[in-house]
Formats: structure tokens, C-alpha cells, sequence
């Protein structure tokens, strides 16, 4: 390993690279004698800014060029915001790190310092997740719900330029910018669940790439591995992609892990939520057990997806 210099791939939004720079500081702490390069590489999701993700092809359109980069030795390390990647990993790459997670919950940007309770009737709304909008219908189906796409920056000036009222955003994102007043409400769980693995970002290498696995497991949170990982085990029996309504959450207490699911219709008007308990060892099989109660009450009939 010594004498490599290894190379680092991301995406080159504003967001991306505030993020590579979080996982060079978690590999620098655990490798601080090692030299590492960031490579930037453009997706289809970023060429593309105006079609909503559900025509695109859902998430995968971030991290795709990104894993066939690593596949063909181009990069030796991929860095991603979970939420971006598919539930299950690419053939040969390995999620080999998940350093310190941020804030995982969602919040609203508004002009006037308005929150979900105090936007006026059927206020414009910009969202392009199904699993934001089921919730915001839920709580407040008078909202009128706009498809919006861009990076934090653009989505923000949307609602500074009056083009929608508000908008609800990860707020990991916009303190990673820095642009944490913009916020004029964190959105507590209770209220909108976020999607799995919001927060958190991962370090993807090769299977083959021993150096490369060895590096980034010294990088790794145990904890928010865990959580993450129950998280995606719920989502993955719902088909989890960026069409589905489906929200989880998990938090490690001591030696066990508390998983919060939600599975919704798009409109909001069928909204199933559940939780479980157990040891952090079993991350795997709470999320499985949890998604598997929810079909059991009916959820399974709120998308042909949903089997």
C-alpha cells in the first residue's frame, strides 16, 4: 500500500465535493502517510437536470459512471451519498466504508421563514422524491406539489426567487454548504421520515482491490454502518428506488438498533409505519422483519413493486 497513491472518485456538484472532502478526512485519519487524487466524473443525473428522476431511471443515474469507472481501474475508490445508490451493490464493488453520518433529516426552505404548518392554502411546494411528496400529502394534501430537479443551490434559489413557496431538502446537504439559514424548519421524523441511508455517505471499491478494502475499513463506523443497514434491508423488499414511497430510519441505543419504516401511496392517502427492535448485530434481519410486517398489514398492494 505504501507508495500508492489512490484515487478518489466523485461527482463534481458543489454537494460532492463537500462530501469527498468528509471521506478524505476520514481516510487521512486512518492513512495519514497514503496520497489520495480526486477524480471527478460526470453522471447522467448531472447532465441532465430537467426530467424527473422516475423518467431518468430512478437513482441509479449518479452512481452509474461512477461504478463502471471503478470497475475498469479507473478510480480505486468511489465516493457516493448513500441515498443515491440502488438498494443492492453493483457486481464486484463492495460498500467498504461508511464513515460519520450527518444529519439525516429532511427540512423546508421557505421565502418568508414559513413551516409546514404555516404555508398558506395550496401553496407550491417543490419536491421530487414519491416518498416526500406521500408525506407532505398526508399532512397537508391542499399543497400543490411541483416536480423540481437541480442541485441544493438551484433548488434553493427556486424558492428565494418566488418560482414555488418552499422546498424540502436534506438537511445534511445544506449544512455540508454551509447554507444551514436556509432552513426555516427541520423536519423531525415523527413528521417526515427520510429516505434510507439520508445522511450518510460510502466509500465503494472493488472486491478484488485488497489495499483499497483495507484502507476504507479503517474508515468505517460500525454504528452507522449498522443503522444503514437495516435501513436498506427494509427498502430492498419495497424495490427501494428514488419512484418508491418508502422512508426508514434507524438509531443505535447501546447494543440495539430502533428501526422506524413507512411505506406510502404517492398521494398520501394509504400510509403504513412501523418499528422494530433489536441487536445491532441483526441490523440485516430487523429491516427484513419490519418490511415483511408491513406487507403483512397491506402494504404490499400500494405498488406493483411492493411484493
Amino acid at each position: 500500500m505504501a507508495g500508492r497513491t489512490f484515487r478518489i472518485g466523485t461527482r463534481g456538484s458543489r454537494l460532492a465535493l463537500a462530501q469527498t472532502d468528509l471521506a478524505l478526512e476520514a481516510l487521512r485519519a486512518a492513512a495519514p502517510n497514503l496520497s489520495y487524487e480526486v477524480v471527478v466524473i460526470r453522471t447522467r443525473g448531472d447532465r441532465d437536470q430537467r426530467t424527473p428522476l422516475a423518467r431518468l431511471g430512478g437513482r441509479g443515474i449518479f452512481v452509474a459512471e461512477l461504478e463502471e469507472a471503478l470497475l475498469r481501474g479507473e478510480i480505486d475508490i468511489a465516493v457516493h451519498s448513500l441515498k443515491d445508490l440502488p438498494s443492492r451493490p453493483a457486481p464486484g464493488l463492495v460498500l467498504a466504508a461508511f464513515p460519520r453520518r450527518d444529519d439525516p433529516r429532511d427540512c423546508l426552505v421557505s421565502r418568508d421563514g414559513s413551516t409546514l404548518d404555516t404555508l398558506p392554502p395550496a401553496a407550491r411546494v417543490g419536491t421530487g422524491s414519491p416518498r416526500r411528496a406521500a408525506q407532505l400529502l398526508a399532512l397537508r394534501p391542499d399543497l400543490e406539489l411541483v416536480e423540481i430537479r437541480g442541485n441544493v443551490d438551484t433548488r434553493v434559489r427556486k424558492v428565494m426567487d418566488g418560482q414555488v413557496e418552499a422546498a424540502v431538502l436534506a438537511a445534511a446537504g445544506l449544512l455540508r454548504l454551509g447554507m444551514a439559514d436556509a432552513m426555516a424548519q427541520v423536519l423531525e421524523p415523527e413528521v417526515m421520515l427520510p429516505a434510507a441511508g439520508q445522511g450518510a455517505i460510502v466509500l465503494e471499491a472493488r472486491e478484488v482491490d485488497v489495499e483499497a478494502l483495507a484502507l476504507c475499513r479503517a474508515a468505517d463506523d460500525p454504528r452507522v454502518r449498522a443503522a444503514v443497514t437495516a435501513e436498506r434491508a427494509f427498502e430492498a423488499r419495497f424495490g427501494g428506488g428514488c419512484n418508491a414511497a418508502v422512508a426508514a430510519l434507524a438509531v443505535c441505543e447501546g447494543d440495539s438498533l430502533w428501526l422506524r419504516g413507512l411505506a406510502a401511496s404517492p398521494g398520501g392517502q394509504a400510509l403504513f409505519r412501523g418499528e422494530a427492535r433489536g441487536p445491532i448485530g441483526q441490523a440485516e434481519d430487523i429491516g427484513q422483519r419490519l418490511a415483511d410486517d408491513l406487507l403483512r398489514r397491506g402494504a404490499g398492494v400500494l405498488s406493483p413493486r411492493m411484493t
